[in-house]
């Protein structure tokens, strides 16, 4: 009798311990937005400054999102073998806004898939960690699982990088929650729109349950996210329209860059 009151003690007392987790887990990933502003420029494009902030950790994190409408506006992969920087490759190439692109290794050569006007300059790879693709085709500008590519499908511009970070308008899962670092990333929102953005230094499992979170895109649930290449490689540059511009540039030359063009 006694054994049979310690064992059933000890399932409730497990029980009790992974509800707690389970609430500890959840209170981590509560992210609520502070404040937020948007500025539109034109052509369906817009700069929106938002900061979060965590209740149950105390941690507050900036972004900035540049959301655009894939009808007004096109995607451009320019590749940069000669490692200048986002604001001088955004202002030659007549862009609106611009991130940095992917991942490149330690001859500066790119390390993914890239395609720019309809060419390809570096093949499709399969890893573990690049299982994003962000792309533009006939169809519009979108955000897909590498598995999910096709050679047959014609392809204006595509930039390979990861890990995925936002499904279904849902943080992914099993992201790296330890490693804090600057993070820029892409994705695709509802009413045909799109986004580049920055963030300041937060996790993988962060910054997906951030752009998860209501309302950091604004009007617009973000559906689909991936990372792209962060920490030093960060960069971000908007156009504002007195001519001047909003930048955080890198701290490191990267291989290539995803800009913004109005058509």
């Amino acid at each position: 009798m006694r054994r049979r009151i310690t064992l059933q003690t000890r399932v409730a007392r497990n029980i009790w311990i992974l509800s707690l987790l389970a609430i500890v887990a959840s209170a981590k990933a509560e992210w609520k937005v502070a404040s937020a502003e948007s500025k539109p420029v034109g052509a369906g494009i817009e700069h929106r400054h938002v900061v979060v902030e965590n209740a149950a950790t105390g941690q507050r994190a900036d972004l900035d999102i540049a959301i655009f409408s894939a009808k007004s506006c096109a995607l451009n992969v320019i590749d940069n073998p000669e490692g200048e920087s986002l604001s001088a490759m955004m202002k030659r190439e007549k862009c609106a806004c611009g991130v940095n692109g992917g991942y490149f290794d330690a001859e500066f050569k790119p390390i993914g898939l890239r395609i720019s006007e309809g060419r390809t300059f570096s093949p499709l790879r399969r890893a573990r960690l690049i299982t994003g693709i962000l792309l533009q085709s006939s169809q519009g500008v979108d955000v897909i699982r590498v598995g999910e590519f096709s050679h047959t499908k014609k392809i204006i511009t595509a930039i390979q990088s990861g890990p995925f970070l936002v499904e279904g308008s849902r943080g992914v899962r099993g992201l790296n929650n330890s490693q804090l670092a600057r993070r820029t990333f892409a994705g695709i929102a509802s009413n045909d729109r799109a986004l580049l953005g920055i963030c300041s230094d937060v996790s993988l499992a962060e910054l997906a349950n951030i752009l998860a979170t209501d309302p950091v895109a604004g009007d617009y649930k973000i559906r689909r996210a991936m990372n792209l290449d962060g920490g030093s490689s960060s960069a971000f540059w908007f156009a504002r329209e007195n001519g001047s511009a909003f930048s955080i540039p890198g701290q490191k030359p990267v291989r290539d860059f995803v800009g913004v063009v109005p058509k």
